[in-house]
């Protein structure tokens, strides 16, 4: 078979492939002031509003949605906001940003085919919420489903972060109670023996927990069953310390010594209760437990869901504080938290053309999206409530 030489070989040209530009959309965003019991987040801080505005986008918020995160309506203003007290105003806007989830009230107000995002908090919402969202044909994004590009979930682990360093700080404040503490000073001073912190669960919180304890010179011991966890945590901390998995008996023999212990276990639907009434009542006197996981239940069988105007009580002579949702009393560390993750989104959406092509270019932000057009795209939701479901991929692809 002759070859034929490639000086003689036509080369034939092709078709050049030239990049689509992308059309740069502009949001109108609108910021209802929260109001469910105990949220004083606010999802943007002026500074965010101001980024927004900056490029071309509007921000429409309620008055007084930031007063409870120490931002005034001014603030918001000189950013470039649009204020109204008219509730129905901020909720007619194409794209809503809330933390905690839209009511029922809320989402009668809001126009057909609006965006949402917002935490979900699966284990409060009921059957309705999904179905008058999807009535309305909205577009609903979760905060706590949203993937980095690592494959975390930057606004759980965020929020982790504050709850687990917020639950030593408690503890320390409740130590020095004048009615039932200890009196006791969170630190080791020299030639008194260190405070003695067990952690239940070797997750974020508990990692965080142990960082802000051992800062204060407590003496610390994190339990956990899984081995990659602890081994992660202690790796994290650059230090050795006490891990171990649940046993009772090391862990009863654990809480029996301690002056705090921290509840940071998770759980599937609920987090496994780890510590029975038996162990909390042979724990010293004037000891105090916080309980991070009361959101899921709590992981002590002693624990009762408390508020912030409440927050704790005394069962067999032992402080339980057992607040949901720790993060809300921080609210403006919180807020700066919730914004700064948010704000790259939103910007990037934009860039992107819209959420349609946004979630088609980013399989994280793809993944927050529960609710397309009315169509519910989450299994654990269609699962938990036994609503019909459709696979995001199947539809946005």
């Amino acid at each position: 078979m002759a070859i034929t030489p490639f000086s003689k070989i036509q080369l034939i040209p092709q078709e050049e492939k030239l990049e689509i530009t992308k059309h740069r959309s502009e949001l109108f965003i609108g910021i209802p002031k929260e109001t469910s019991y105990q949220e004083r987040r606010i999802c943007l801080t002026p500074d965010a509003v101001n980024s927004l505005v900056s490029h071309g986008h509007r921000v429409m918020i309620e008055t007084g949605a930031g007063m409870s995160a120490s931002y005034s309506d001014k603030e918001y203003s000189d950013a470039g906001a649009e204020m109204t007290a008219d509730t129905k105003k901020v909720l007619s806007c194409p794209m809503i940003l809330k933390v905690e989830p839209l009511t029922l009230a809320e989402i009668e107000l809001i126009n057909p085919e609006t965006i949402v995002l917002s935490a979900i908090q699966l284990k409060t919402r009921r059957k309705e919420y999904f179905e008058l969202l999807t009535k309305k044909k909205i577009t609903a994004l979760a905060f706590e489903y949203i993937k980095d590009e690592d494959g975390s979930y930057p606004a759980v682990k965020s929020l982790s972060e504050i709850a687990g360093t917020a639950s030593i700080l408690i503890a320390s404040e409740l130590m020095i109670n004048n009615q039932f503490g200890k009196g006791l000073l969170f630190g080791n001073i020299t030639g008194v023996p260190p405070t003695e912190v067990v952690i239940l669960g070797a997750g974020t919180v508990g990692e965080f927990a142990a960082k802000s304890a051992l800062g204060l010179g407590a003496n610390v011991k994190v339990f956990d069953n899984s081995i990659t966890k602890l081994r992660r945590l202690q790796n994290n901390l650059n230090q050795r310390i006490f891990t171990s998995t649940i046993q009772p008996k090391a862990l009863l023999k654990a809480l029996r010594r301690c002056d705090v212990a921290i509840g940071a276990m998770r759980g599937k639907e609920r987090c496994p209760v780890v510590v029975t009434e038996t162990m909390v009542e042979l724990m010293k006197k004037g000891s105090v437990v916080v309980d991070v996981s009361i959101d899921t239940g709590g992981c002590f069988e002693t624990s009762e869901v408390t508020t912030h105007e409440k927050p704790t009580f005394i069962h067999h002579d032992v402080i339980h504080y057992c607040v949901p949702n720790i993060p809300s009393r921080y609210s403006k560390t919180a807020s700066l938290s919730i914004s700064n993750i948010i704000t790259p989104f939103l910007l990037q959406i934009a860039d992107d053309g819209g959420i349609e092509r946004a979630i088609r270019c980013d399989k994280g932000l793809k993944n927050g999206v529960y609710l397309y057009h009315g169509i519910l795209t989450n299994k654990a939701i269609g699962d938990w409530f036994n609503l019909l479901y459709s696979d995001i991929n199947l539809i946005v692809f």
